[in-house]
């Protein structure tokens, strides 16, 4: 049989326009096509494309690709092309994208467990952290973000510990951040353990940072090495300071609707590609941190050590772990303590 072709196109047109919109949305099944997947992912970040997170999710989303023969696609929108994290964070849950790499300290806005694992100076290396975000805490903590219509995958990505950068001065002791402007992440734990620590902090989105510190807008900010280098801080900053002050992780959340509407098999795939992907990432992100110092004091930055003793101490006098320990509930912390032993 002979077809025409104008008219084809022309009914394939009109069929499509009269298709219910829901069938073209983000995360629900598509037409049958031989070219196109049955689902599409949007998966949103704020990270550069450089950073081993967005390194690791490209691998992630081409093995989801390849495993489910084209049936599902991952698509990956870095450095925050997609909106802030709070805005982004907002599209989750509404569904305007399927997936977003929430930072404990962000999501806490709606799971305040979260940032439980961003208590200042609980963690004295990686290991604690897994031990505790692969454990019996971190189950608690996605428990949290279901109750809120999110799915978290199993194994948290890492950002690592934050250090202190700065335009003015190096931060050596406590008394150093003394009335210092400086950047934290949209959060109430930022904002109260560096108003503990007797700074004068600003939460602002991360797609802010930049240009708040080039402007002076505020003079520090705090963030783990490989942030200050993907996102060339060092360009506007001069000093920083080896705080380890907070341990930083990404829980990929997915919209709970778009999550349900998965088949088996895909959830499967995908749950398998971005957990080993992540376990994969943390070892990145320590071997990189292990090359930064020298790379970005070749760019400038100056280092130095500081003395965590006095942070810890003046967190005390301030109030600020008895201050948590009431808010997260003697539930939560005992799980914390009992990955790291006692935090006060």
């Amino acid at each position: 049989m002979t077809y025409n072709k104008t008219f084809t196109r022309r009914s394939a047109l009109r069929t499509l326009a009269g298709l219910p919109l829901a069938a073209s949305m983000i995360g629900v099944p598509r037409l049958a096509s031989a070219a196109a997947p049955e689902y599409v992912f949007k998966y949103g970040n704020n990270l550069p494309n450089s950073h081993p997170l967005n390194i690791r999710a490209q691998e992630a989303a081409a093995r989801v690709a390849k495993e489910s023969n084209g049936r599902m696609e991952v698509r990956v929108f870095p450095n925050n092309q997609l909106g802030g994290d709070t805005d982004m964070l907002a599209q989750v849950r509404s569904g305007g994208i399927d997936m977003f790499n929430a930072g404990t300290m962000v999501i806490a806005t709606l799971a305040p467990i979260s940032a439980i694992t961003a208590i200042g100076f609980a963690f004295s290396d990686d290991q604690e952290v897994w031990n505790a975000v692969d454990g019996k805490l971190g189950n608690s903590i996605r428990a949290a973000f279901a109750k809120v219509g999110l799915y978290t995958l199993d194994k948290m990505w890492n950002n690592g510990f934050r250090q202190v950068t700065s335009s003015s001065h190096p931060v050596a002791t406590a008394a150093d951040l003394d009335g210092m402007k400086i950047r934290v992440p949209v959060s109430p734990m930022g904002i109260s353990l560096f108003k503990s620590l007797s700074a004068a902090p600003t939460s602002l989105q991360f797609s802010e940072v930049y240009s708040a510190l080039q402007t002076k807008v505020v003079d520090a900010q705090e963030n783990p090495l490989a942030i200050v280098q993907t996102a060339k801080l060092y360009e506007v900053q001069k000093y920083c300071s080896l705080t380890n002050h907070s341990w930083d992780g990404y829980h990929l959340v997915v919209n709970g609707r778009a999550w349900r509407g998965l088949p088996d098999d895909l959830k499967t795939i995908y749950a398998r590609a971005f957990n080993e992907a992540g376990l994969q990432q943390r070892d990145d992100l320590v071997k990189l941190n292990t090359t930064l110092q020298d790379e970005l004091t070749s760019k400038g930055l100056q280092f130095n050590t500081a003395e965590a003793d006095s942070f810890r101490e003046q967190l005390r006098k301030a109030g600020f772990y008895a201050e948590w320990k009431q808010k997260f509930g003697a539930q939560a912390w005992a799980l914390l303590e009992e990955s790291v032993g006692k935090v006060s």
